[in-house]
């Protein structure tokens, strides 16, 4: 079988990180709408898919975080002598903590417009036979303990059309 889920993700990964990626659109809407959300480094952006409390016994978190990662591999068969031609469901998933509530959606929601953003200004071929039409849904979680005190996660899922030999 074709390695399909770990080259995905190291695309998706590739777009949130790059110098035009999250980091960029973050400071873009600090300064757009006067807001002071942490900025996010190119260290900060994850691939792996780990829960919070197992991924704050094993290191020590420096929120906000993204976590990229592929959540399902299908298949279709849609172009005849193609080894794979289907799609990766992709996920990512954006964690702000601190400790006191105040802000903590407002931010989550925040740095979930960001990841949009760039998923918006990244439609098309994403070359080795990876396209992203700029389809997404995001689903927001509510806040629980973890992290500085308090923690909310958001996903941003998505899908990417894979064409491989």
């Amino acid at each position: 079988m074709l390695q399909i889920a770990g080259p995905s993700t190291q695309k998706v990964l590739g777009v949130l990180a790059a110098p035009d990626g999250l980091p960029a659109a973050v400071e873009a809407l600090n300064l757009q709408q006067g807001m002071k959300l942490p900025s996010i480094t190119p260290q900060q952006i994850i691939a792996q898919n780990v829960t919070p409390d197992l991924s704050e016994q094993s290191s020590a978190n420096n929120y906000p975080l993204v976590y990229v990662y592929c959540n399902k591999v299908v298949n279709l068969l849609r172009e005849k002598f193609r080894a794979f031609s289907g799609e990766t469901q992709m996920v990512v998933e954006a964690r702000v903590s601190q400790d006191r509530l105040d802000q903590l959606e407002t931010n989550l929601q925040a740095y979930v417009d960001a990841v949009t953003q760039v998923l918006d200004n990244s439609r098309g071929d994403w070359g080795d036979g990876v396209f992203f039409d700029g389809g997404y849904e995001v689903a927001f979680g509510g806040v629980k303990h973890g992290g500085r005190n308090f923690l909310q996660i958001a996903k941003v899922s998505f899908v990417l059309e894979i064409s491989a030999d």
